[in-house]
């Protein structure tokens, strides 16, 4: 049986116990270091740095969770969830690794609109509004993909031919 948007959700929501106690240790560990704001001197390093300080692990924290024995990250194991092929095979870590990319593209596009916003001030606001758009129409259709395809499956799903199922079928 495949796993709902309520189901995914709940999911998520006890994988983001994790992510945001991961922020908030960096977070603290950014504020203790003295030399810190070298890693956000400018808009580019700024977002280099948040990228392979938070989003890189978290991809890879999906993306190996999803590929493992267990096929699922602590929120679907906890929800007896597991992210599979089509078919119901185990993904590859590859596979994996796009589709948590997919995944996170708004949470990324999010962050560059952030980081624009903060190092320009004289940046056109409706290019900020057409971006954060963007975003708002991506996670839109991820949750319209996943509430009316037969299989609940989200476009990231849909692109990497992965769906999400309950564990015990």
């Amino acid at each position: 049986m495949y796993a709902g948007f309520w189901k995914r959700l709940r999911a998520f929501l006890w994988d983001y116990v994790l992510i945001s106690s991961y922020i908030l240790i960096i977070t603290v560990v950014f504020w203790l270091l003295p030399f810190s704001e070298r890693f956000f001197a400018n808009r580019i390093q700024a977002q280099l740095s948040i990228f392979f300080i938070l989003t890189f692990p978290i991809i890879l924290y999906f993306s190996i969770s999803e590929s493992s024995s267990k096929q699922g990250t602590w929120g679907k194991q906890k929800i007896k969830l597991i992210a599979t092929g089509d078919n119901g095979e185990r993904i590859s870590f590859l596979r994996s690794f796009a589709r948590t990319v997919l995944k996170l593209i708004p949470w990324e596009l999010s962050h560059t609109l952030i980081w624009e916003i903060r190092f320009d001030s004289h940046i056109d606001p409706t290019l900020i509004n057409i971006g954060f758009g963007v975003v708002y129409l991506l996670v839109g259709l991820n949750i319209a993909s996943l509430l009316i395809t037969k299989k609940h499956q989200t476009l990231y799903d849909l692109i990497t031919k992965t769906c999400v199922v309950y564990k015990n079928q």
